[in-house]
């Protein structure tokens, strides 16, 4: 007769998830606490309702192979390089602070040196699933600290790989042992370096044969084909089987079906992963706790302590502000799953004996449970102890950087712009108001981006934008408008309330990914928010209309009425009072609208009077701006020139016929 075990193990864990984070939901806490805890209530040391452990850890380790190749599909290399100072200064630190304090409290209370070793290998490592999930689900992997974060648990899950090599070698003590680390690690090195090279010369042609079958089933047994089988091939060299699926995600990465690899094992990445949480719970043995509650809730402090301290430490030295690295201390602050990997190497080998190891799956099952929680609270934690003044002292270089010229010189502006971030949206937005001749700043945490900006003569400066005394640098209290240019949620927060605190009068205009991070921010003290999912939704049907070959006119039109239906939704601010009170009056079909003059508008060279706007078009000219100087009903003798701005008044036909003739050329 078939056994039919396995179906009934999964139907358990899935049946006792669903109702645990149903549960867990309800009062707003973490779903990955509610999978450990799942697991917890249904291993051997709960119900016991799971006959086949085994079974269900190999499936859970393809969660972790499929969520670090999916990480590895939106990581790619460019990426990678990005966070060199990551990997080479800030993990270095963090690993190497935990692993010396461990060898040094072994030491101490009369462990030999080799055990002491071991038990910072064990301690060093960080959960990557667990973290990278948390940070995902609340849109934290673009942010400083998210990036900082990655770059850590990257780095550790590279350091499983000697660790698990150097584990035999610290339990023998025979003589040649630096001779066979170096042959073993050669002859990894080797496999690893044949295995990638052979992936990124075969699988983009693979890909192309396979996308021209236009078979939707074969492009996906062939991704999960890749994934699985890098990472066996890469595992074969020493390295973990998860950090080979990330390095088969690189490999995609760098092809045109990354996307669509992503979409497709996106549904079983997630499903397989819950797995993983559930049987990291299951390990755990409540009698451990009866039993030593002293040792363990000791232990515990201790390894989090340590852990949050070494990760803080890492990402100061890379010039992190405070609080992204206090958030990145929290984030790293647990034990990770591969140590249960070499905690299991080290009793084959025996280093790890009896009751230390029940302590020590205890201790970190604890502190994984711990983690989701802790993240959530790191935000308003971090805020707090950046409120410490003397903290500001400590470290005013991490604080305000080059928020000043290098020669100490305060900046001279008014009524000006600040840019908080200079990514895309602020490098675009400082071109446009360098172009009309609007003065402006802009401060950013990447030092690269701030040199080599610098050296072309655009203002931008090194500062963190959610500290009071880096906007007061940038004139704060003079500027007219701050817009907040970046991706991570927490700190355009911030730096809408410090702003708004500052100087009340500032308008601020805010870039989010989500709509239902509007709220919150306008209570804040946001004027104007500008939702990219939003705006994506416009672009979309705009695009579409194009396609159908819709008049562009009407395509614009649409637009534009969508978008302020939706504003006047969205939007708290009111609109400018002068198309306030032409709304609430009598012309309440009058709009207002702005026109620059460019070097080829037909428009350039004459005057108001030759081109005739009012009796060509109906619209009214109401100002007109010239060098920064503006000046209401102009004279009919004013000559436009490039870089003209004309202010419009009328219905919006009549400004359209006007937009027309000021700068759209005839065509023959």
């Amino acid at each position: 007769m078939t056994d039919y075990g396995i179906l009934g193990n999964l139907l358990v864990i899935f049946s006792v998830s669903i109702a645990v984070v149903f549960l867990f939901h309800q009062f707003r806490l973490p779903s990955i606490a509610g999978f450990l805890v799942a697991g917890a209530l249904i291993g051997p040391h709960g119900f016991n309702l799971i006959s086949d452990i085994g079974t269900v850890q190999v499936l859970a380790e393809i969660g972790v192979v499929l969520l670090l190749f999916t990480i590895g599909i939106e990581f790619s290399l460019v990426q990678l390089a990005s966070l060199r100072r990551l990997l080479l200064v800030a993990a270095p630190i963090q690993v190497g602070g935990v692993l010396l304090v461990a060898w040094a409290v072994a030491l101490l209370v009369g462990i030999n040196w080799q055990e002491g070793i071991f038990w910072g290998f064990l301690l060093s490592l960080s959960s990557t699933a667990i973290v990278l999930k948390t940070l995902a689900s609340r849109g934290d992997s673009d942010s400083i600290h998210g990036r900082a974060t990655i770059g850590i648990l990257i780095f550790q899950d590279l350091a499983v790989v000697p660790m698990m090599l150097l584990t035999p070698i610290l339990a023998s003590h025979a003589e040649g042992a630096g001779f066979s680390i170096l042959l073993t690690l050669g002859k990894s090195a080797l496999v690893v370096g044949v295995v990638v090279a052979a992936a990124w010369y075969a699988v983009p042609k693979l890909l192309e044969h396979i996308v021209r079958s236009r078979s939707r089933e074969l492009f996906l047994l062939t991704i999960i084909v890749l994934c699985l089988g890098i990472a066996w091939l890469t595992s074969l060299g020493g390295l973990s089987l998860a950090l080979g699926a990330f390095i088969a995600g690189l490999v995609i990465s760098e092809s045109e079906y990354s996307h669509q690899a992503m979409a497709e094992v996106l549904p079983f990445r997630d499903s397989f992963n819950s797995l993983f949480f559930v049987s990291i719970g299951i390990l755990m043995d409540w009698r451990v706790l009866l039993a030593h509650p002293v040792m363990v809730a000791g232990l515990l402090v201790g390894i989090v302590a340590v852990k949050f301290a070494s990760g803080t430490l890492a990402a100061l030295a890379v010039e992190s502000p405070p609080r992204s690295a206090i958030m990145v201390g929290v984030a790293v602050a647990q034990v990770g799953e591969f140590s249960f990997l070499l905690a299991q190497q080290g009793q084959e080998n025996g280093l790890l004996r009896g009751d230390p190891y029940q302590v020590f799956l205890a201790v970190s099952i604890l502190s994984m449970i711990m983690t989701p929680f802790l993240m959530q609270w790191s935000p308003a934690m971090a805020r707090r102890v950046e409120a410490v003044q003397r903290l500001r002292h400590w470290l005013p270089s991490r604080t305000e950087a080059h928020a000043i010229h290098s020669e100490g010189k305060h900046i001279r502006i008014k009524d000006h712009v600040i840019i908080v971030g200079y990514g895309l949206n602020g490098r675009n937005l400082a071109r446009v108001l360098s172009e009309t001749e609007i003065p402006h700043v802009a401060l950013d945490l990447d030092g690269d981006t701030v040199r080599r900006e610098s050296q072309h003569g655009v203002p931008v400066y090194y500062g963190d934008g959610t500290n009071a005394n880096v906007l007061h640098h940038m004139k704060v209290e003079d500027a007219k408008v701050l817009v907040v240019a970046i991706s991570d949620p927490f700190v355009t927060r911030r730096a809408v309330q410090v702003a708004k605190g500052l100087n009340p009068k500032i308008h601020i205009v805010v870039r989010t990914r989500y709509l239902r991070e509007l709220e919150e921010l306008h209570q804040l003290g946001a004027d104007d928010v500008v939702p990219e999912e939003f705006e994506t939704s416009i672009e979309i049907f705009a695009l579409v209309l194009r396609t159908y070959n819709m008049p562009q006119d009407f395509v614009t039109r649409k637009a534009e009425q969508i978008r302020r239906e939706g504003y006047a939704l969205l939007r708290r601010s009111e609109l400018p009072e002068l198309a306030h009170h032409l709304r609430g009056g009598t012309l309440t079909d009058a709009e207002v609208e702005t026109c620059r003059i460019e070097d080829d508008s037909p428009s350039a060279g004459k005057s108001f009077g030759e081109l005739a706007i009012r009796p060509m078009t109906g619209a009214s000219v109401i100002a007109w701006t010239r060098s920064g100087i503006t000046e209401s009903n102009p004279s009919l003798k004013i000559k436009l020139l490039a870089g003209d701005i004309v202010v419009l008044l009328g219905s919006r036909e009549q400004i359209r016929r006007a937009m027309s003739l000021l700068v759209e050329s005839k065509t023959e």
